[in-house]
């Protein structure tokens, strides 16, 4: 039977997205599509549903742009974009957005029998705590737990404060390149930078200490010479393998 071919644009968007360097500042260019954009982006999948993100989206009209551009390193992706998205991300959170996913199960689940119900809440009332909570030595005792409890069962290893916070980050750039696609599914460009300086952006926009900035996100009309060279991948027999 002759396999049936399914015809999309979203190859057509991955091909065509690059990351571009330079934007065109005469390009109309409508700053509610980024909001439209992040919208989308907020439905990305995320480690246990936490959500652990915050956008804060400087545009070209604000009087933060051109000190975030200069803490940006001056990069052209950050002094020519028409809008900047700093994607941050928010482990120290965990609290409330636990207590929202607990809250919203146990509306879902207020019909269901007791123990489905139990269950249902257990793992934002009690696994979620023990895995996010911060004590001296916990980290250490996790790590301890994850091991002897793997020489009985399979078991998820990474549950340190630092493969905690690794997750986290996973889960907001899986965010910011949903942004990117649809970014330029609509027509627009973007190049996500990790140069800047981390603690004056923050307190430029008046974050906590405990907030981490993941990327910085430059948005605009991208002229040619903004895309730096041809793209350039490995082959794809070096990095996907099948056993």
């Amino acid at each position: 039977m002759e396999e049936k071919v399914i015809k999309t644009g979203f190859f057509e968007v991955i091909n065509e997205r690059r990351s571009v360097r330079i934007f065109d500042q005469e390009a109309p260019f409508n700053h509610g599509v980024v909001q439209k954009c992040l919208e989308a982006a907020v439905l990305a999948p995320n480690s246990s549903n936490l959500q652990l993100w915050e956008f804060y989206r400087v545009p070209e009209s604000s009087p933060l742009k051109e000190n975030l551009a200069n803490l940006c390193m001056k990069q052209k992706a950050a002094t020519t974009a028409r809008e900047l998205v700093v994607v941050v991300a928010r482990r120290d959170l965990w609290k409330s957005r636990a207590k929202a996913n607990y809250d919203h199960i146990q509306e879902r689940f207020k019909t269901a029998p007791a123990h489905k119900q139990k269950q249902a809440l257990s793992y934002f009332g009690s696994l979620i705590p023990k895995l996010y909570s911060k004590y001296p030595l916990w980290s250490f005792l996790k790590k301890a737990i994850a091991f002897f409890v793997g020489l009985q069962r399979p078991m998820v290893r990474e549950v340190s404060e630092t493969d905690v916070r690794i997750s986290v980050h996973k889960s907001v750039a899986l965010a910011a390149m949903t942004f990117m696609y649809a970014m330029k599914a609509e027509g627009y460009d973007t190049c996500p930078m990790e140069g800047f300086d981390s603690l004056r952006v923050k307190k430029l926009l008046q974050l906590p200490s405990s907030a981490e900035i993941s990327m910085i996100i430059g948005c605009g009309k991208g002229l040619p010479e903004g895309v730096y060279g041809d793209r350039f991948r490995l082959a794809c027999e070096e990095v996907i393998f099948k056993k």
